[in-house]
């Protein structure tokens, strides 16, 4: 599925950058396998399939797409298509009945650089509504019973009161995306009528148990202990954990996060899902398929109100804005639980951050996310110069970024001695400049630039991020961690991205 959609996309987000994931889902819309994609996207591709086919039912020949964050979408940008997969009454045996039987769902989520929204690249950081951010698509039909609707596709792109710059990028990335959907239902069809849908659906089981049952094993040693950490953004919001591991149950408790951000800061359930299945995938410590049977016995509590469960309505107008909160909070997520369990898991604090850096005007939207510096662990160094966590996509390569858009890039380069100190070192962040080849609008969404990456065990922070401007007439301006300039051509940005924390007293 990944390698169709990547052959067929036409964007530099999705073809070159690889900001993309696909997902198989049993039967009961829970996540089973992935490829290698983006983990923000995969963890919670389970619960928007959940809360998408409670909206709107999905037959044979049906194809779904939303990225609305009420559904499970997680942010405006990385829209999602889902559907159902029936076996055909003719591959199973005459004892079946002669109607279709659901084997389980295809899904993916890309990310699209432009989607609308207040400025170019459907980032704004000044946002207060989720309909500022862009087009709102709440769970549509793109295919029924076999039908593409294209007009009506077409028709809220453009229609809508932030409409997207890019149209036909837009539409040729959706293409593709149906397109990948199209070989996940052939491939799992195939198999089905090659093994039988009872072994396909048994083997979809035991995937699941050998999830759970990893997960108990490596939380054993740990039952009846209690474990809590507290992590705030930049702007002073916190995030609260509390976890307990009990005999045969852990439950994660968000009681104490701050409530609702003012601006795009805001996460939602299935955001919180994906960086709990992915933290306690980490702690199992042996490669297992990332699918909800890490799920089955944990509770998660996440009291309504706050900046992780803010209310969202159908109405994008009375929600909140939320684009950061896919990207950054994920990522803040990630810090703050490995924090809480560092007892198992130690490891120090990577660079916590996606860096967005995004540019475009009323032709383009362009957008990347910037690797840093991973933590350093028990036994080893952090990582230079990668993504980590909740993100892994590539960067788009120099000649693509030159050729397709007006920038030239003159740095990219590790960030020396930007990892924390410490018997096992933090690893470097990245230094990235580009000049600017015409005006433009330039957001950065980011963080950890007030507070370091934390270091673990005596082990030192690493380095906040930074960027600056560095204007044609000469003059320089430093940038806030989440901000938003006009770019004339000449201008120039530098962005310099965190190191990850050092572990261990240093010698």
């Amino acid at each position: 599925m990944g390698a169709q959609l990547q052959r067929t996309a036409f964007s530099v987000n999705i073809k070159e950058r690889l900001d993309f994931s696909c997902a198989l889902l049993d039967a009961e819309a829970e996540l089973l396998v992935n490829a290698p994609h983006i983990p923000v996207h995969l963890g919670s591709l389970g619960v928007c399939a959940r809360l998408t086919k409670e909206k709107i039912p999905l037959g044979p020949g049906d194809v779904v797409i939303t990225n609305h964050p009420k559904y499970g979408g997680s942010h405006l940008p990385d829209v999602t298509l889902m559907s159902a997969v029936y076996a055909s009454p003719l591959t199973l045996s005459p004892s079946h009945s002669s109607q279709p039987l659901l084997i389980g769902y295809v899904i993916n989520r890309a990310h699209h650089a432009e989607i609308g929204g207040k400025r170019p690249g459907s980032m704004p950081p000044d946002a207060r509504t989720l309909e500022e951010e862009g087009v709102v698509i709440s769970p549509t039909y793109l295919v029924k019973n076999g039908a593409v609707q294209w007009q009506a596709i077409e028709e809220l792109l453009i229609g809508s009161p932030y409409p997207t710059r890019s149209l036909h990028e837009n539409l040729a990335d959706i293409n593709a995306a149906l397109a990948s959907l199209r070989t996940g239902e052939e491939k799992l069809q195939a198999l089905v009528a090659e093994h039988g849908l009872e072994k396909v659906h048994r083997y979809m089981a035991k995937l699941k148990e050998t999830a759970t049952e990893a997960l108990a094993v490596a939380l054993q040693p740990f039952e009846n202990q209690h474990f809590s950490a507290r992590e705030k953004l930049d702007d002073g919001h916190e995030i609260a954990v509390n976890a307990g591991v009990s005999p045969g149950k852990i439950t994660i408790d968000f009681t104490g996060t701050s409530g609702t951000h003012p601006f795009n800061l805001n996460a939602n359930i299935s955001i919180v899902f994906s960086a709990v299945i992915y933290v306690l995938r980490l702690l199992c410590g042996r490669e297992i398929p990332l699918n909800e049977g890490l799920m089955k016995n944990v509770d998660i509590v996440l009291p309504p109100g706050t900046f992780l469960h803010p209310n969202f309505e159908d109405n994008p107008n009375r929600c909140p804005a939320v684009v950061g909160g896919n990207t950054e909070v994920s990522q803040r997520l990630v810090d703050t639980l490995l924090k809480a369990f560092s007892p198992i898991a130690k490891v120090a604090c990577s660079q916590g951050t996606m860096n967005n850096f995004l540019f475009g005007n009323e032709r383009f939207g362009y957008y990347e996310t910037i690797g840093g510096g991973t933590g350093a662990g028990e036994g080893f160094d952090g990582r230079s110069a990668v993504h980590q966590h909740m993100t892994n996509t590539k960067i788009t390569d120099p000649e693509e970024l030159e050729f397709r858009y007006p920038v030239r890039l003159h740095r990219f380069s590790k960030r020396k001695n930007s990892g924390g100190a410490g018997r096992w070192r933090g690893g470097d962040g990245i230094v990235r400049e580009l000049e600017f080849l015409e005006e433009v609008d330039m957001t950065i969404i980011s963080q950890h630039r007030k507070l370091a990456p934390y270091g673990i065990g005596s082990g030192k922070a690493g380095k906040c991020g930074k960027q600056s401007i560095q204007r044609i007439d000469g003059s320089r301006e430093k940038l806030r961690g989440v901000d938003s300039q006009r770019m004339k051509k000449g201008d120039r940005i530098k962005i310099e991205t965190p190191g990850g924390g050092g572990y261990g007293h240093s010698d």
